[in-house]
């Protein structure tokens, strides 16, 4: 079972955002994920491609982009262009969806098929196969700092047993109120791949906060 964290940069503080991909850089985490939100498909705007590029130019760890965005085949070309080695859309925002995680990974990134909370694992039975991860919301997109939605965990024991028997080898990766309280769990469920953001930058030590959440002593 693999036990990888991609740290939330939505919840660094953006004054000190150099500092924050720094941090990241030195520590146990695998990978940066950056948000990226339109004010359309979520009740939110984060930011855009001069920040996935500031912060590409610092990483020393693959960028995993969530894109949070209506019709996100206008932007594929531009977030590799900007720096993303893997690169997650919706379900919900995708009406051909299995053109889009070929056209991903034909760019050279790993593809990622998100599922928000509402909807059912099976509903991805037709594609899990074409997808490298799949990306749980835990929590419904658009903010950091929500509480956890404890249905999680069956989701993810379903989409392990889906994967299994359709002999993919996509990944799980679970967003949305991840901490150190039960991140234990959410490994132990079956999925591969947790983000944290407010459980990482609200901590007194988030270099600690990291192994905390990866259970390493």
């Amino acid at each position: 079972m693999n036990r990888l964290l991609s740290v939330s940069m939505l919840s660094a503080d953006f004054e000190q955002l150099g500092n924050s991909v720094d941090m990241v850089n030195k520590s146990e985490a695998d990978w940066f994920h950056l948000d990226i939100m339109d004010g359309v498909f979520v009740p939110n705007i984060s930011y855009g491609f001069p920040l996935v590029r500031a912060i590409a130019a610092k990483a020393k760890k693959p960028l995993d982009v969530h894109l949070m965005i209506v019709d996100p085949d206008r932007y594929l070309e531009a977030f590799k262009e900007a720096g993303a080695q893997l690169l997650s859309v919706h379900y919900e925002a995708c009406t051909h969806l299995h053109r889009t995680l070929y056209r991903i990974r034909a760019l050279g990134m790993k593809a990622g098929v998100v599922l928000n909370p509402h909807n059912p694992v099976e509903l991805l039975n037709d594609i899990v196969q074409d997808a490298d991860f799949v990306l749980l919301m835990s929590v419904n997109p658009g903010f950091g700092g929500q509480s956890f939605i404890e249905h999680t965990y069956n989701k993810i024991t379903r989409l392990k047993e889906m994967i299994a028997k359709s002999g993919s080898a996509a990944l799980i990766e679970v967003d949305g109120g991840v901490s150190q309280e039960n991140a234990e769990r959410l490994y132990a469920a079956g999925a591969d791949i947790l983000v944290a953001g407010n459980a990482v930058f609200s901590a007194g030590n988030p270099m600690q906060a990291i192994r905390q959440i990866k259970g390493i002593q």
